[in-house]
């Protein structure tokens, strides 16, 4: 009689655990219109919130009249900034240390500030509300420039902090000074750039930017006063945070504050911060006693929620003739706009900028960072990346091309030469940091031979050639790049988020059954997390993903995480899923000893389940053990199959990766065609190939959209002049270039399944591969670095720079 048991391979292949292209379980009800949003969410006498905003970027406030607007039917309510003084709500923490107006009382400092909120029975009626609201305002001298920021007749912004010369983070050496920030040996830099055969100092600048996500934020607030109890929905990246700072700002005692995030269109940074939105809207519940919904419009969304960059970094590089870098200082002045309100849980005020010295094996470094204000929104967010990697990954990329061009050597050579070596793992940079694994020179290597490299560069000689004959008005660029993220905020001794530690956490229970419901700390939005942590679950479990259930984004449900942001979901609760998995698991091996009457030593794991070493027939599967921990399990052992991990990993996570950028410049009408984008990514240990794919696909389209078009831009007098989608570039699938990817896999050997993160990585590998391909492309003229972002007008004027127009 044949045997019609299942193969092994037909076991591992039922779980779909890690490493298999599982179908995203979360897709089934968002291709069908079933997702649950906020703006979906409808209560009974529920309420609408609209903002008056200031139409200037600098100016005091004389008096606000509100009683057109409140006599207008429908209005419920207008609250100003005298009525939420009385409850010490006018001002609201920031995560960096400083505080924000939640309404402004004396003065606006930024176009599009909060002025006032108006309460209504729908939002036309709260919209037309608002354009009643009369505010008299007095214009004041305009800082857009942070260049200026610092000059002796500069006008002072923050008049609220005039006086002070301690900042959250030190000494403030002017009134619009927010911090000085140092670290590295400058001796050992200033000595390295002193005796360099060959040095480069550039002006490296990131344009301000937004994550500009699909959903708006948006938050329901409903407060219960029978209950004493206050609920609110909403664009939560991190919901237990929200919930804490609610806590903090409403003195109502936390068990009674009830936080849901639901399903959230796209994060990238853009809703970890709180909002005065939020806080208005509860405000607002609790004096009226009903729910109040507020939703942002997309200008308000452009123009008044958190930027991202906005960095001037001042970069120098000293190396041998031979192109051995041997020191690197950067001085960075960082736009930080009217209040200090980076998003950033790092215990350093320019977060992880120190990465800067990126994968190169820099001897000496020593950076330098100096915030300030101006009369922009406020903000600093990690735009699809850690804590100002992204900025640190294109100063050093884009030194690393001037340095080649002045070497005259080829970029990749350059790289290649300084890239940390397989050996040096774990390194220890300049900087502080130890980077856990990695194999530079094999990805490179890899991404070289891919492309046929020295064919293009062949290509790129004769083409140059031929537009000296003037065949062609073409000009050809390759833009290397490689990268080192760090990611998984991460370890308690590096950051925290006002005072509580950076791990995140997960609580597993296993049914009798054998099925499985998961809650974490994070919430996706977008990432896949419902499919990728129950395939680590099902791998380390031996029951199947299509049997787990992962739940998050409810703080009545879900144990305290820190939330969804900087690639830190894999790194630290991907962990904190491991090792919460890997209780159970020790329970289970003792109860499946406990009904096959041997010795714990005497088992071994085999896919899912146990079985008798030496006699694989005598086995226990999860799913009997399952039913077993409720009905029969060892004596003195609780019933029951579950655990809970809250994880402090310790060290962060270094991706890595090598990216290669053909394309061509008209150099006629500065139209620049995206020819070729090779992508190899490095996460360590890969959950499912098919999730990464799309991650690095949406985030080489995010980094694309930054470096082709994307800018924040103000005029003289603070006005925002890309506050739509008519002006500010995203990109379509008519845009979007075609992605090659590819991958090397080294394992981080701190993790407990060896994963690192991914889905930053694009986006700060991307940027400097375009922007690098686009300055190649003048690289043989006399023309310097051309500045982002590299839309049409700007690299037409590249051209006429460079003389290239009759």
């Amino acid at each position: 009689m044949n045997d019609t048991s299942p193969t092994r391979a037909e076991r591992e292949a039922r779980l779909e655990g890690m490493g298999c292209s599982r179908r995203r379980t979360e897709d089934a009800r968002f291709i069908q219109g079933k997702g649950n949003y906020v703006d979906d969410l409808k209560l009974p006498n529920m309420l609408f919130g609209d903002f008056v905003r200031s139409p200037y970027a600098h100016a005091r406030i004389k008096k606000i009249d509100v009683s057109k607007a409140a006599a207008l039917p429908g209005v419920k309510a207008v609250l100003t900034a005298n009525e939420l003084k009385p409850v010490k709500l006018d001002w609201m923490p920031t995560l960096a240390g400083d505080v924000q107006a939640v309404l402004a009382g004396d003065k606006v400092l930024f176009q599009n500030q909060e002025v006032a909120f108006v309460i209504a029975e729908d939002r036309y009626i709260a919209a037309d509300a608002v354009e009643l609201v009369e505010v008299e305002y007095e214009d004041l001298p305009v800082v857009i420039d942070p260049f200026k920021a610092m000059d002796a007749n500069a006008p002072v912004l923050r008049e609220d902090l005039k006086g002070k010369t301690e900042g959250a983070h030190g000494k403030r050496k002017h009134w619009n000074h927010i911090f000085n920030w140092e670290i590295g040996d400058q001796a050992a830099a200033d000595a390295a750039l002193n005796s360099a055969e060959v040095k480069i100092k550039e002006l490296i600048s990131y344009q301000r930017v937004h994550p500009s996500p699909l959903e708006t934020c948006a938050c329901v607030a409903s407060m219960d006063k029978v209950r004493g109890e206050l609920t609110v929905w909403g664009t939560f990246q991190a919901p237990h945070v929200v919930r804490t700072v609610a806590a903090l700002l409403s003195g109502i005692t936390e068990q009674k504050i009830h936080v849901i995030a639901p399903d959230i269109g796209g994060g990238f940074g853009n809703k970890v911060g709180v909002y005065p939105g939020y806080v208005c809207s509860i405000v607002g519940s609790i004096v009226l006693g009903v729910p109040i919904k507020w939703v942002e419009d997309r200008i308000e969304n452009l123009t008044a929620t958190a930027f991202a960059r906005d960095y001037h970094m001042t970069t120098e590089l000293a190396a041998t003739k031979d192109g051995r870098i041997t020191g690197l200082k950067v001085h960075v002045l960082a736009d930080h706009g009217a209040f200090d309100a980076c998003a950033d849980p790092s215990k350093w005020p320019a977060g992880f900028f120190n990465i800067v010295t990126g994968s190169y094996d820099i001897p000496a470094a020593h950076v330098s960072v100096d915030g300030v204000y101006t009369n922009k929104a406020p903000g600093g967010v990690a735009y699809r990346c850690s804590f100002r990697v992204t900025e640190a990954a294109y100063c050093i990329e884009r030194a690393i091309d001037v340095l080649a061009k002045k070497l005259k050597m080829d970029p990749a050579e350059l790289r290649l030469k300084n890239l940390i070596r397989a050996e040096q793992f774990p390194y220890k940079s300049a900087l502080g940091w130890e980077y856990d694994s990695g194999n530079y020179h094999v990805a490179m290597r890899k991404v070289m031979d891919a492309v046929g490299y020295p064919k293009l560069r062949e290509e790129q000689r004769q083409k140059r050639e031929a537009f000296k004959r003037g065949e062609t008005r073409e000009l050809m660029g390759i833009g290397v790049a490689f990268f080192t993220e760090i990611v998984g905020a991460g370890p308690t001794k590096n950051c925290d988020i006002l005072g509580i530690g950076m791990f995140d956490s997960c609580e597993i229970r296993v049914h009798p059954t054998g099925a499985v419901i998961a809650r974490l700390g994070t919430k996706s939005q977008g990432q896949g997390h419902e499919t990728t942590y129950g395939q680590i679950i099902a791998t380390e479990l031996g029951i199947p993903a299509d049997s787990i259930n992962i739940e998050e984004g409810n703080t009545d449900t879900a144990p305290y995480g820190l939330g969804t942001y900087g690639s830190r979901s894999t790194p630290v609760s991907g962990a904190a899923t491991a090792v919460a998995a890997r209780k159970i698991k020790a329970k289970a091996q003792k109860i499946a000893a406990h009904l096959l009457e041997v010795a714990e030593g005497d088992l071994e794991w085999d896919i899912d389940g146990f079985r008798v070493k030496g006699l694989p027939e005598r086995t226990k599967s999860m799913k009997e053990i399952a039913w077993a921990a409720y009905n029969n399990v060892p004596p003195g052992m609780e019933h029951g199959l579950e655990a809970v991990n809250y994880y402090d990993p310790p060290n962060m996570t270094f991706p890595f990766g090598a990216y290669i950028c053909v394309c061509d410049v008209d150099a006629d009408t500065g139209y620049t065609k995206i020819r070729r984008f090779y992508a190899l990514d490095d996460c360590g240990t890969r959950i499912n190939p098919m999730i990464i794919e799309g991650q690095v696909h949406g985030g080489l389209t995010e980094a694309f959209g930054i470096a082709m078009g994307q800018e924040i831009n103000y005029d003289e007098t603070g006005n925002v002049v890309t506050g739509t989608f008519m002006d500010y570039f995203l990109p379509t699938a008519v845009e979007t270039p075609v992605w090659e990817t590819d991958f090397t896999v080294t394992p981080s050997p701190h993790h407990p399944i060896g994963a690192k993160g991914v889905g930053e990585s694009p986006n700060v590998g991307g940027v400097p591969a375009f922007s690098n391909a686009v300055n190649d492309a003048f690289g043989h003229l006399d023309i310097g670095h051309i500045q982002m972002p590299h839309d049409g007008w700007r690299t037409w004027m590249a051209a006429k720079q460079a003389g290239l127009h009759k």
